[in-house]
């Protein structure tokens, strides 16, 4: 299977996924409409089915329009607040398109209602591939908007560390150079973490998306997947894991701060905003 990776506002992605054989596709976290029908006819792809992750605006908010314009259109997800929504989804469902198959995994914290979908295809030996929203980023995760450390905890080495290590990790937004450099202040001397900022910095200055990697990488520089080691441990004072997520996280959020960073419901509305200049005039 193909995977488009579709950057849209500051640094969403959103994505499309496509049956080459059949040029069947699904997108996931179509947040602005007019841009991936835009690539939709530029792959000369059938559009099947939408994938939402959560209910934020930066994720769902291109559903409605795309629902309205084709009202067959099916859109998955875990959470009542999805626009758009027609199909809810549980832990565990398998949903299938075609040769594509999606395992939906529930993964709640940063909203309660959050969804991963794993997906691999019928006889193709391409590495399976995981559409993590904001529950695991490249090298950090999620804040906890709605949910604790515990299940975060859960989350992601429960649930995500189940599936293969060569699992394609593509996340919801563009965090990797932010999320190394805290990664780096927690293990200074982790090797792996300077060779990816090194990495994902000159991939910034092209403009080149750092997605995906993968679970394999994700246990050598990622922190909140690390909580079990001890150099982490050292960092937060804790040696229980939960309490160790519990600390990162509340660290993450105090790391370099803007001083001119938007409150949360300020933030929505500019990106609302956003949204709804892309989208297009409705005749």
């Amino acid at each position: 299977m193909k995977v488009k990776v579709i950057s849209v506002l500051d640094d969403n992605y959103m994505y499309l996924i496509i049956e080459e054989h059949t040029k069947d596709a699904i997108a996931v976290d179509a947040s602005v409409s007019k841009k991936l029908l835009d690539i939709v006819r530029k792959e000369d792809a059938n559009l099947k089915a939408i994938l939402t992750t959560h209910h934020h605006l930066d994720h769902s908010r291109g559903n409605a329009d795309l629902v309205q314009r084709f009202p067959d259109l099916p859109v998955y997800g875990a959470d009542d607040r999805i626009g758009g929504l027609t199909h809810k989804v549980v832990h565990n469902q398998v949903l299938k398109f075609g040769g594509i198959n999606v395992r939906c995994l529930f993964t709640p914290c940063h909203t309660t209602g959050h969804m991963c979908f794993y997906m691999w295809e019928d006889g193709c030996c391409d590495a399976p591939a995981l559409f993590s929203g904001d529950a695991l980023f490249v090298g950090g995760c999620g804040q906890f908007f709605e949910g604790t450390a515990e299940q975060m905890y859960k989350n992601l080495l429960e649930t995500l560390s189940s599936l293969p290590p060569d699992t394609k990790v593509f996340c919801g937004h563009e965090y990797t150079v932010r999320n190394l450099k805290f990664a780096l202040k927690v293990e200074p001397d982790n090797e792996h973490v300077k060779e990816k900022l090194a990495w994902a910095k000159a991939r910034d200055e092209d403009d080149i998306p750092t997605v995906p990697s993968s679970l394999e990488e994700e246990f050598l520089y990622n922190p909140f997947m690390r909580v079990r080691e001890e150099a982490v441990q050292k960092f937060t004072g804790k040696t229980d894991p939960v309490e160790v997520m519990r600390v990162l996280r509340k660290e993450k959020d105090d790391f370099k701060k803007p001083k001119d960073r938007l409150p949360i419901p300020a933030l929505l509305a500019y990106q609302l905003g956003l949204l709804n200049q892309s989208l297009p005039e409705q005749k």
